[in-house]
This record gives C-alpha cells, sequence and structure tokens, in this order.
C-alpha cells in the first residue's frame, strides 16, 4: 500500500505528496478549466503514469531477458472529451525503441507493453492504442 497526499492550495493547485519518499510535486488546471497551464494537469499526470509504466514493464521484462532498452521512450497524446461528461477519451501511446530486435524479443516487449496495470486500470471506454516504432 502507497500513500499519496494531495493538499490544495488555492488558485487551482495543488500540492501532491509521495508517502514513501517525501518527493512532491504541483498540479493546475489546464487552460480549458480556468487554470494556468504552467504545470502537470491531473489528467495529464494520467497521460504519464501510462507512458512512464509503458516503459517501467517493458524494462522489467527487458532485464529478466538480457534485452537493452535503454534510450526507449513513450510519447502519449492525451485527449479529452465532454459528452456526456468531462474524461480523457484518448490515450495514444508511442513506444520508440533504440533499435530493432528479433521477432521473439519483440513480442515480450510488446506484451509486456499491453500488460501495464495503468492501461488495465483505464475505463473500458477509453481509447488508448498502442503502436510501436522500431529504427529502419
Amino acid at each position: 500500500m502507497v500513500e499519496i497526499r494531495a493538499v490544495y492550495e488555492g488558485g487551482l493547485h495543488c500540492r501532491v505528496t509521495h508517502g514513501p519518499s517525501g518527493q512532491e510535486f504541483r498540479t493546475d488546471a489546464p487552460l480549458d478549466n480556468g487554470g494556468e497551464g504552467r504545470m502537470f494537469s491531473p489528467t495529464d499526470l494520467v497521460a504519464a503514469a501510462l507512458g512512464s509504466c509503458i516503459l517501467t514493464v517493458m524494462g522489467i521484462v527487458a532485464t529478466r531477458h538480457q534485452i537493452p532498452l535503454e534510450g526507449a521512450t513513450a510519447c502519449v497524446v492525451k485527449e479529452m472529451m465532454s459528452n456526456p461528461s468531462r474524461r480523457i477519451g484518448r490515450l495514444a501511446a508511442t513506444v520508440t525503441f533504440p533499435k530493432n530486435y528479433p521477432d521473439s524479443q519483440r513480442t515480450l516487449l510488446e506484451s509486456a507493453a499491453k500488460s501495464c496495470p495503468v492501461h488495465h486500470s483505464l475505463r473500458p471506454e477509453t481509447d488508448v492504442p498502442i503502436t510501436f516504432v522500431y529504427p529502419a
């Protein structure tokens, strides 16, 4: 169990603290919802969580199978929707690999990405495609 504490500071800003480490960051509401858009919004953090989760789970598998993964990137594009309620409608992830891998390693890494706990925690109606890009 991990405790995450958020404190509302006013001005649509929150301070968020990771219980085990004490690390902190702040959030801001997005411009289209009355905020200043100067920091991550709460829904931006969902996109960040998805991208970092995909890479972390792939990293676990890569370490286990001695596959060099350093330099891999995940870019997540968040699209909001407002009907029937304001929520994340789509999180399109693109994973770019630093090198080509044999088919067996590609299968392991891509399967790992799709098993990310954040991905599995999202609403079924949220579109979450993952595209994999390898060097030519």
